[in-house]
């Protein structure tokens, strides 16, 4: 088990299971909700992913670019936590800079690098996407 929290520790989470590879987002959304140059994420099986406290500070915004897309966040704090799409209902999208113990879950790509902060400069040899990866 892996356990997590935001910031402020009023949400806090734990998963269940194998986690899957981290993905790096670089595109203009996720910058704005990170405010840093790209967002870790880690999808999760909702049924491995429970709040274990704080469900009370949750909200929830809409994505104005793509209907049913939602981010996840502590109303105290700021602090995001997930995505989720209406079109995947059984995946949510982990920050992983919210977890709380190291993992061995290494990064796996880079997508919408076509959007990436300027002042950003990618320097390893992870796979890089200008739109989502070929799946």
């Amino acid at each position: 088990m892996v356990t997590g929290s935001c910031l402020c520790g009023g949400i806090q989470y734990q998963i269940t299971g194998q986690l899957k590879k981290i993905q790096i987002c670089h595109c203009q959304q996720c910058r704005k909700a990170q405010g840093s140059a790209f967002a870790a994420n880690l999808p999760v099986n909702v049924e491995e992913f429970t709040i274990t406290k704080g469900e009370g500070l949750l909200r929830e915004f809409e994505s104005e670019t793509r209907a049913g897309k939602y981010r996840v966040f502590c109303s105290c704090c700021g602090s995001a936590i997930i995505s989720r799409l209406d079109s995947a209902p059984d995946v949510v999208r982990l920050r992983a800079g919210t977890l709380n113990e190291p993992i061995d879950s290494e990064v796996t790509l880079h997508q919408f690098v076509a959007h990436k902060a300027g002042w950003w400069d990618i320097n390893d040899e992870l796979p890089q996407h200008d739109e989502y990866p070929p799946k």
